[in-house]
């Protein structure tokens, strides 16, 4: 097997003609950021959300006794989209939630400011054709080539640069930098900003646009809040917002949990649902969407306790992650750097990234989840804006405090993205050269009943077969059925789809009642009974 880097490329093509994801309204041009789960991806991303559901909310951490030696005790929640918009006054999002934008005058696209320089090296055309003309780690400069560039293809590529509008000037401007600093060569950024200078005195240096090379504005705020309005009048009274995280929601309903349950602290809520970014610069598929769903618990414990808990949390998150495929050299564990604590957090308090290697972020890594201590800054926020008393009464301790919280907070798409992407198996050998090699669990298709031909009363026996795992294991994932074509087509197909295990029905099931079971992983062939296929299947999925 390969060790080249998987192509994510190839990745988003086997979505595409599978039926895991698809641009949403294609057929309409799509729409940025946004995207839809075909049938194969809607099964992959709800079994996703099952898993952590069950293991989560209904077992309480898979019957694991937390740090205190007790069980713990996480209980459901479902919030609304939207909210009162004082909500997000008092969260901060309001005031706070924006990006620094840049916005382009030769072409109006607006650019992220933290992310100019990846957005060049990740998606600028007119970038990365231009970097083949000099050497960035010599300071190496043929200015003949950068001149026949900037009168040739950079017209077309970046209408807009300095260098296409004014190239000598800019090369002077380059030359100068270079004879004023001998031995101490230009890195590639101190160049780009060169060649994107005109009027040096006047301007200092200039950074380009991705798109067309223009001199980018000051950066400014910009709102990553969808709007809308609630009422027959749109007018500011009636401006409501999308909500950014669904956090804030168990936020708000801690203290209804508290008077209409038993639970008492330690305990977390959970929550799953849509969430909405108006992010500026959408990409890496559906790593960077403006709507994508969550995966949250805020778990709410005594203050001098929460270093174990954030401790228990940041190990058991990245555990369970492990346990449904994504283990090893793609997974890691990142705890945050005092300069990355988010405002919620205190010096020392914990803060950690799961991160995944995904093919578009390596040989880096992208955040999978994160897990935090917000402390008690939520809970005082909202406590302080409405008024309602949000401490807790500890009848053991005979204490009235505000929990602190450890937040746990998953991307629901991120992980399905990361399952494919860790799934996504090349193999040349298969008529289908790639395999998908989900963990059992969240295989969207558990498995598939094949009669071997559509004769001899091979079909009544398959469609029998295929009622009673339905029946047993339909809830889980689907159970395919197929009689058409040959056997070695509906085995590609179903490596593709990354159905685990496949049974065929053959002339000696109708002497003998056996059945070939095929395996996905080792293309290894087993001969069982009839009778204890349903067995078998359950015993494999850890049912």
């Amino acid at each position: 097997m390969s060790d080249q880097p998987k192509s994510m490329d190839e990745i988003m093509a086997l979505c595409k003609r599978r039926g895991f994801i698809f641009q949403a309204s294609e057929i309409y041009g799509g729409i940025q950021g946004f995207w839809d789960y075909g049938p194969l991806g809607a099964q992959l991303k709800k079994n996703l959300r099952d898993a952590w559901w069950d293991d989560v909310v209904m077992t309480g951490c898979r019957g694991q006794a937390g740090p205190d030696g007790q069980p713990i005790r996480i209980v459901p929640v479902d919030s609304c989209i939207i909210q009162n918009p004082k909500v997000w006054e008092a969260s901060g999002h309001l005031a706070g939630f924006a990006d620094p934008m840049r916005k382009c005058p030769g072409c109006g696209h607006f650019v992220r400011a933290d992310h100019l320089w990846d957005l060049l090296a990740e998606s600028s055309v007119w970038f990365n054709d231009l970097i083949q003309v000099f050497d960035p780690h010599t300071g190496g400069i043929d200015s003949p080539r950068l001149l026949q560039w900037a009168k040739s293809k950079g017209k077309r590529l970046a209408p807009n640069l300095a260098l296409v509008r004014q190239p000598e000037v800019t090369l002077s401007w380059l030359a100068t930098r270079v004879q004023g600093q001998p031995g101490v060569p230009p890195d590639m950024k101190e160049l780009t900003r060169y060649i994107a200078t005109e009027q040096l005195h006047e301007t200092g240096l200039q950074e380009p646009c991705p798109r067309c090379g223009a001199p980018l504005g000051e950066p400014a705020p910009f709102k990553l809040m969808f709007e809308s309005y609630a009422g027959l009048t749109q007018d500011e009274d009636n401006k409501v917002y999308l909500r950014p995280e669904t956090a804030q929601g168990i936020f708000i309903n801690y203290k209804n949990v508290l008077d209409s349950t038993r639970v008492k602290v330690p305990f977390g809520i959970a929550q799953t649902g849509k969430a909405f970014r108006n992010e500026v610069t959408p990409r890496n598929f559906t790593f960077r969407s403006r709507e994508f769903e969550q995966m949250e618990i805020e778990f709410f414990c005594h203050p001098d306790e929460s270093r174990k808990w954030y401790e228990f949390w940041r190990d058991w998150r990245m555990n369970w992650w492990e346990s449904l495929g994504l283990a090893g050299v793609n997974l890691q564990l990142r705890e945050h750097d005092a300069d990355e604590l988010a405002h919620y957090a205190k010096t020392g308090a914990g803060t950690s990234d799961i991160e995944y290697r995904f093919p578009f972020t390596a040989p880096g890594f992208g955040e999978l989840e994160g897990v935090a201590d917000r402390t008690d800054f939520d809970l005082r926020q909202h406590m302080e804006h409405s008024g309602a008393k949000l401490e807790y009464f500890d009848q053991e301790r005979n204490e009235r405090y505000l929990p602190h919280v450890i937040e746990p907070s998953a991307g629901l798409d991120r992980g399905v993205l990361a399952a494919i992407c860790e799934a996504f198996t090349p193999d040349p050998d298969r008529p289908s050269k790639v395999y998908m090699k989900f963990h059992p669990r969240l295989s969207p298709i558990k498995a598939a009943v094949f009669p071997l031909v559509k004769k001899d009363g091979m079909p009544e026996v398959g469609e029998k077969l295929r009622a009673e795992l339905v029946r047993r294991f339909g809830r889980l994932g689907s159970i395919d059925f197929d009689e058409k074509q040959s056997i070695g087509k509906r085995y590609a197909r179903m490596d593709e789809a990354g159905c685990p295990f496949c049974f065929t029905i053959d002339g000696d099931t109708m002497q003998d009642q056996t059945v070939t079971v095929r395996h996905r992983d080792t293309l290894a062939q087993d001969r069982i009974a009839l009778d204890a296929v349903l067995a078998y299947l359950g015993e494999k999925l850890g049912l």
